[in-house]
């Protein structure tokens, strides 16, 4: 990491970008920084960074804080960043043989996916659509097991040609092949054959979305 010093001389060759031809002194980034003079002053004594200040500050003007703090070429920060990506996981959530209500008030984490897993989830553009949520007991194995992470898309609601939904009924959270009958209905098919065929009204059940792949945790 570069030295206070460093940091300041930098945040200056911006400031002077933005005031023109005068020169900039400590004070001038301070206020950009939204702090007192005495305060910058204080800092570089002691040689600590105002590191909350530097990300707002970068934040507001769109500038790499890895270049700032690190003298890292964004470009090559960029490459590797985008080796990863992430949808939203909400980790309480289970679904199949499990109950209870999709509430998306819940805390929800990152789940970094690489770009092979990205591209079989339908490319980068898909995944705001997209996310995670663990699948609990066995109604759907062997396709789907139990303890494993479903990516579900919730722009993918329908049923007409078929597939496998997460869905949600009175009785909780579910994650079934769904089939359209001819007479409106809608059957619920579990892919272990231990279980039996549910069928509903459609105005029973909300299709939340469609299971569009899944990974085994490890």
């Amino acid at each position: 990491m570069l030295s206070i010093e460093e940091v300041i001389e930098r945040v200056k060759d911006i400031l002077s970008k933005e005031f023109g031809e005068r020169k900039i002194y400590d004070k001038d980034v301070a206020k950009a920084l939204g702090i007192t003079p005495e305060h910058l002053s204080m800092l570089k004594r002691r040689r600590k960074l105002p590191l909350p200040e530097l990300l707002d500050f970068c934040a507001s003007r769109k500038i790499n804080i890895n270049w700032l703090l690190y003298d890292q070429d964004p470009h090559s920060l960029c490459e590797e960043t985008q080796k990863f990506v992430y949808v939203r996981y909400f980790k309480d959530i289970g679904a199949s043989a499990g109950g209870g209500a999709i509430n998306y008030e819940s805390e929800e984490e990152r789940l970094y996916i690489d770009e092979k897993v990205a591209q079989m989830l339908g490319a980068r553009s898909r995944l705001k659509y997209i996310e995670a949520i663990n699948v609990i007991g066995d109604s759907m194995e062997p396709l789907l097991r139990d303890g494993s992470i479903v990516f579900v898309d919730r722009s993918m609601r329908d049923i007409n040609r078929g597939g496998i939904f997460l869905i949600a009924t009175e009785a909780g959270v579910f994650i079934k092949r769904v089939r359209l009958r001819v007479d409106g209905k809608i059957e619920l098919i579990s892919q272990n054959p231990n279980y039996s065929t549910e069928v509903v009204e459609p105005e029973n059940i909300q299709i939340i979305g469609k299971v569009i792949g899944s990974v085994e945790k490890i």
